[in-house]
């Protein structure tokens, strides 16, 4: 079983950086693929960054890619997602997860979920 804590949200400007972050306990995270998604209101939950165990490959949703930027320390059991140049369409709960084997897009292949943490850009 592992659990994930998200931290980092809150409310910003359009153009402003934000810094995400997910803790996970538990076991350790070593060994899953960690996946960033958001979701809007109404709308279904996207995926927006991953990366593989090592940190060595990493993916972004067209939407986000240039712009944020997905990291892992696992000596810190964390992963990070960094974000720059925010739009207003970014507002959205961001939760991490995790799954073994390689990158996905798809959220029915990651296995645990934090509870999200709330990221609000205003224009």
């Amino acid at each position: 079983q592992v659990q994930l804590v998200e931290s980092g949200g809150g409310l910003v400007q359009a153009g402003d950086s934000l810094s995400l972050s997910c803790a996970a306990s538990g076991r350790t995270l070593m060994t899953y693929v960690m996946g960033w998604f958001r979701q809007s209101p109404g709308k279904e939950r996207e995926f927006v960054a991953a990366i593989t165990q090592s940190g060595g490959i990493t993916d972004y949703s067209g939407s986000v890619k240039g712009r944020f930027t997905v990291s892992r320390d696992n000596a810190k059991n964390t992963v990070y997602l960094q974000m720059n140049s925010l739009k207003p369409e970014g507002t959205a709960v961001y939760y991490c997860a995790t799954r073994p084997s390689s990158i996905s897009h798809q959220k029915s292949d990651y296995y645990y979920w934090g509870q999200g943490t709330q990221v609000t850009v205003s224009s």
